[in-house]
């Protein structure tokens, strides 16, 4: 029997936060735009209801997080009181107002010094929300709000193969009984340049220690893929299985006290696992400076056994070679190289 979706906004009406500068207009707006739409009242927010349900549906479980966290900041922003009032706030306003709106929040979010990534994927989240609204005949609308400009992958460098070196030396010298868990997730973070929330989604039955092989559920992907385990990350996953135990769920626990939810270790507190590590040896690193590394050691590699680039992306698992040429550029140095050559003719 198909178990019941567990809403983003459990209990959650279109009820909203009047505006103490403009109430009487905000509510002759709403109730404006909802007599030409030919909605009223639940009917309204019954439509709304099934839009979210409709934008998050068919997605993993790392893309919900993800737009949730979207979501509820712009909910913030609009001081509404819960998810589906802020969606009903975006959709009320028209068009025009709509875009003035996401233009705002834009410029808030940018002030706050958050990421060009991380500004982006929130424009396209209410992008995407509006489009389905859309298609639904919520609005006849779109946002017109274009991304920030981004440069991606500025440093691929990573901590360098020492500075992985130095971590691995240090797991070693450690007798606590997390230190099957961590040299676990730092293998897994190098050996196979997984991202963090790759690592932190894995559970106990997608690792088969008998075929040497491990189920990931990569970006932006709803199937599941096989990759190998070489034999150093097997052995490592063996010793932390060994000190786990073989109960289903989670591969990675945080061994909170308070037992919240699963056990399953948080993407924040991976992080701070791997900060706390390079910490200890004088190495600034982050998960993902790991993957960096560990992209920019197979690009090496693939070079002197001939291997093409092409190839590679087996092991990165990036759609676009274009990515994989950043961490060769990067790594050749060539504009270093070049500057140099000109430097000595003077």
């Amino acid at each position: 029997m198909p178990t019941k979706k567990k809403r983003l906004y459990q209990g959650e009406n279109l009820k909203t936060v009047s505006d103490p500068t403009t109430p009487q207009l905000r509510q002759n707006r709403a109730l404006e735009t909802s007599q030409k739409s030919g909605l009223r009242g639940n009917a309204l927010s019954l439509r709304i209801e099934m839009l979210v349900d409709a934008f998050l549906s068919g997605r993993s479980e790392r893309t919900i997080r993800a737009y949730r966290q979207d979501l509820f900041d712009f909910r913030g922003f609009t001081q509404q009181q819960t998810l589906l009032a802020a969606v009903g706030r975006l959709l009320l306003s028209g068009h025009g107002e709509a875009n003035a709106l996401v233009s705002a929040y834009k410029s808030a979010l940018m002030a706050r010094g958050l990421s060009a990534s991380t500004i982006n994927r929130r424009l396209a989240a209410l992008r995407s929300v509006v489009k389905l609204a859309r298609t639904f005949g919520i609005v006849r609308w779109t946002l017109e709000i274009d991304n920030v400009k981004a440069e991606p992958y500025r440093d691929t460098r990573g901590p360098g193969r020492d500075g992985v070196q130095r971590m691995m030396d240090a797991l070693d010298g450690r007798k606590d009984n997390l230190v099957a868990r961590d040299r676990a997730i730092i293998r897994l973070l190098y050996d196979l340049a997984l991202r963090r929330g790759e690592v932190v989604s894995l559970n106990l039955s997608d690792l088969d220690l008998e075929a040497a092989t491990l189920c990931v559920t990569g970006k932006g992907r709803m199937q599941k893929t096989i990759l190998s385990l070489p034999q150093p990350t097997k052995a490592a996953l063996s010793a932390w299985v060994l000190e786990r135990g073989n109960v289903p769920g989670p591969l990675f626990s945080h061994f909170d006290r308070a037992k919240k939810g699963d056990g399953r270790l948080s993407g924040t507190s991976l992080y701070r696992i791997v900060r706390k590590l390079g910490e200890a040896v004088g190495v600034k690193v982050t998960p993902h400076g790991l993957r960096h590394t560990a992209i920019t050691e197979a690009c090496k590699m693939a070079a002197l056994k001939g291997i093409d680039l092409e190839e590679v992306l087996d092991f990165s698992r990036h759609t676009d070679i274009k990515v994989l040429m950043v961490y060769r550029d990067r790594e050749r140095d060539v504009q270093g190289v070049l500057a140099n050559l000109v430097a000595e003719e003077i």
